[in-house]
């Protein structure tokens, strides 16, 4: 027996008869270093354990989280539990606890990433750093193994790990920036060498920037912004919840996007990063949300199933009763075009490696608004003439994927950092006919 598995069975014993419950442990290790003017200067590493209970006593739910699991202290979160439980009104939409089902037999494990020691993500940043001769750098590398167990009071249980390795930096010229961005299951695939390179190449060419004209311009993003506008397309859109509450674009059935876009949710897949139940042990699979440009799928957790009479699609989360279900295991289907030829194929654009500060402005029509930074190029005539100070867009998501304005997708599908994080997307890079810039960063 895990000892994961061995804390949420403990957790669910001492619950009893007393109430539905269910409980999700994790145990793991998490490491992080960190650098900054071209120098390490932290690295830290610990030894992680959470426990996450939800009871319904009588309809009336609550939920609490800890840290320590010998038995007094998960006594404590069990009782505290149930006591906030009982001073909760009922909860008329509590859709039950999940029932025994099979879950896939899925490892996202790289053996190894379970015990990095700090050496090898020195190496990894000494080699981002030295890709940059003379610029100064700054990002982080981290790595982590994590053990998760479900088990609830109908008998259901499951349990999974899995590894991650990123490696996140911008190299600096003293008036510009250039940043790059890795992320796999497997320390092994990270190349810090690759990663400092692009953001030195980035931030060289991004010296002497100007500022351009606000307006439509056709663009290049790269899988960063991509990346972005996929789990802004997830959260406010794809979601359960709000497509109940009536909030999201969604139309299933209807093609909403370009006929290239495909996106899916796919936690299963070689590669992947996630694991195969959600936090109500419901278990995962491969979910089509977008095929060929028509809307095909939403996200569930049991509560938001329950209201639209549909089944749970495994994507509950401790804090989905109130933001609603996400899909975070996303693959964007690529195409067969390198990032050069997307670039040569546009005759006036820009490119853009990042978006920063984004905020929706309507979730309805997945208006957003934001910033370019860390790499913004003019494009003329086929190739990238000359650096662009940062710009703000104001700018329909489901419209910059839409019938006619997606031009190209590249060849470089990867896990990209985003603005709600990194490891949730994979994504390429992608041409688009026209994207709407606001002003300058200032405005």
């Amino acid at each position: 027996m895990t000892k994961s598995l061995d804390i949420a069975r403990r957790v669910i014993e001492m619950v009893g008869d007393r109430a539905e419950a269910e409980a999700v442990a994790t145990t793991g290790r998490q490491a992080l270093t960190r650098f900054a003017n071209s120098f390490i200067h932290q690295n830290v590493s610990e030894d992680t354990v959470e426990v996450w209970l939800r009871v319904a006593a009588d309809g009336r739910v609550a939920a609490l989280q800890g840290n320590r699991v010998d038995d007094a202290s998960l006594k404590r979160l069990v009782d505290g539990a149930l006591e906030a439980a009982s001073l909760q009104p009922r909860d008329e939409e509590w859709p039950g606890i999940a029932p025994k089902a099979k879950v896939p037999k899925i490892r996202h494990v790289d053996p190894g990433t379970t015990d990095v020691v700090p050496e090898q993500r020195a190496s990894l940043v000494r080699d981002f750093i030295d890709a940059g001769e003379g610029l100064s750098a700054a990002g982080y590398c981290d790595t982590s193994f994590n053990e998760r167990s479900f088990v609830n009071s109908a008998g259901q249980e499951a349990t999974a790990d899995d590894t991650r390795a990123s490696i996140d930096g911008i190299h600096q010229t003293g008036e510009s920036a250039g940043s790059a961005h890795q992320t796999s299951v497997s320390i092994g695939d990270i190349d810090g060498g690759a990663a400092g390179t692009l953001a030195a190449e980035r931030a060289r060419m991004g010296m002497n920037a100007y500022d351009t004209k606000p307006g439509d311009y056709e663009v290049v993003l790269s899988p960063e912004c991509v990346a972005s506008i996929v789990i802004f397309l997830s959260v406010y859109g794809f979601s359960g919840k709000a497509v109940n509450e009536g909030q999201s674009f969604v139309e299933l059935g209807k093609a909403q996007f370009g006929p290239r876009i495909m996106i899916t949710d796919d936690p299963l897949s070689k590669g992947g990063l996630g694991v195969p139940f959600d936090t109500e042990g419901t278990p995962k699979r491969q979910l089509e949300l977008v095929a060929n440009g028509v809307t095909s799928g939403v996200a569930h957790d049991r509560r938001s199933a329950k209201t639209a009479g549909a089944e749970s699609t495994g994507h509950a989360h401790p804090q989905s009763a109130v933001w609603g279900p996400v899909a975070a295991d996303l693959v964007v289907g690529g195409g067969s075009e390198s990032v050069e030829d997307l670039i040569a194929a546009v005759d006036r654009g820009i490119y853009v490696a990042t978006f920063n500060y984004c905020r929706i402005l309507d979730p309805k029509t997945q208006v957003v608004t934001g910033l370019t930074r860390n790499g913004t190029f003019m494009i003329e005539n086929g190739k990238i003439t000359g650096a662009l100070t940062g710009l703000r867009f104001t700018q329909s998501f489901v419209a910059a994927l839409g019938d006619g304005n997606v031009l190209g997708l590249g060849d470089d599908t990867r896990y990209a950092d985003s603005e709600f994080g990194a490891g949730f997307v994979r994504a390429p890079s992608m041409r688009l006919a026209s994207w709407h810039f606001t002003g300058g960063t200032e405005g």
